[in-house]
Parts: C-alpha cells; structure tokens; sequence
C-alpha cells in the first residue's frame, strides 16, 4: 500500500495507465513525434548507434521507431501493462520502473527520449529524477523532454498526476539538475502559440 503522497500519487497514476493501456494505445499510436526524435538524435555528438533510454515509452511506438532506424533503444515504464505491450511490439528491453523509484545504470546512455512523461512526477520529487536522468547518461549525452505547459498548476486531473511547467521555471530546474540548454520548441509546428500545449526541451550533460 502507498505509504506516503509521493507514493499515493505514482500508484494511482499508474493504475489509471493500467486500466487504460489498450485505450491508451489506439489513441496515441499514430502520433507523429517525428520532430521530437529528429530533436535529439541531432544533438547526439558520439558515434551511431546510439544507447537511448524511452523514458516512459508506453506501448513501444517510439522504441520501435528508434530500433528501425538503427539505434539501441531500452524503454522505460512503470505500467505492467504497457511494459508488456511496449516488450511485444518493439522487441526492445524493457525496464518496469516506476518514475520515483530508478534504477538506471551510471553513464550509459547517449540519449534520454522522455516524451510527455516527465509531467507526471511532482514538483517535489522532480530534482531527484532529473539527477537520475544526468547520472544515466554519459558525459555529452542529450536528454530530450516534451510536456504539456501551463503557468506551473500542479496536481490531479482525473486519475492522472501533472505538473503543468511555464518555460522559466522548468529552465530552472533543468539548469539546476546540472544540464547545459541547447533549445526549446512549441508544438505542434507551425500554430500560433495559443495552439501549442507542447513545451518541447532539449539538453545536454556537459
């Protein structure tokens, strides 16, 4: 049983994701992140392919994708379910582990792909993570992170934990962590920025 409010908010999360993993899966699988993938693999300085880290893959759409292109993808999620799915559909390793509780290998990865995952982890908890995600990559590695924005509400919609992070303050707390910034976006592309939910950010370990 959860035994405190971090541990309250990580369980009932990932029980909404459970219960809706098949839901969950027809409705994102046809996402074009496309500009999202091009935005880390650009960054990424050493030589293809490369260890990326999903981080929060879902149903594996993306580490699929990576896999296809030629890289060494591991996925990363803490729904048993989407696990499962993620396993059958991209044939990659995947890690179960819930997002407050890591445990990632030390400077592995060249890449760190967390597409809309990292909003899910509360406030309080989020300098721990993002210290795990630097600690995983290598030295040069890229984290790349896509969320829905907002001007910093935090809490429960529905069965689902978020933090909606502005511009600034998420620049703070990645500067904080130990990150360089390289650059950030709005999506989708090409809408005027009352359209585009997505903050889009990509990083490096120096």
């Amino acid at each position: 049983m959860p035994s405190t409010p971090l541990d309250q908010i990580a369980a009932q999360t990932l029980a909404h994701y459970e219960h809706h993993a098949e839901e969950f899966w027809q409705g994102t699988r046809g996402h074009d992140v496309s500009q999202n993938i091009a935005a880390l693999l650009q960054h990424i300085e050493a030589t293809p392919p490369f260890e990326l880290l999903d981080f929060g893959c879902g149903p594996g759409r993306d580490l699929k994708t990576f896999k296809e292109i030629g890289h060494h993808p591991t996925g990363l999620e803490g729904s048993a379910r989407l696990a499962a799915m993620a396993r059958d559909y991209s044939g990659c390793t995947v890690l179960e582990q819930n997002f407050l509780e890591l445990d990632l290998p030390d400077a592995h990865f060249d890449g760190v792909f967390a597409n809309a995952a990292l909003f899910h982890v509360p406030s309080l908890a989020l300098p721990r993570v993002l210290g795990q995600l630097h600690a995983t990559l290598k030295p040069g590695g890229v984290l790349f992170s896509s969320n829905p924005r907002g001007d910093g509400q935090e809490g429960w919609n529905g069965e689902r934990y978020g933090v909606f992070h502005d511009w600034p303050s998420w620049r703070n707390y990645l500067l904080a962590a130990g990150f360089s910034e390289l650059t950030h976006y709005y999506r989708p592309a090409g809408l005027p920025l009352a359209q585009q939910p997505w903050l889009a950010s990509v990083w490096r370990k120096p």
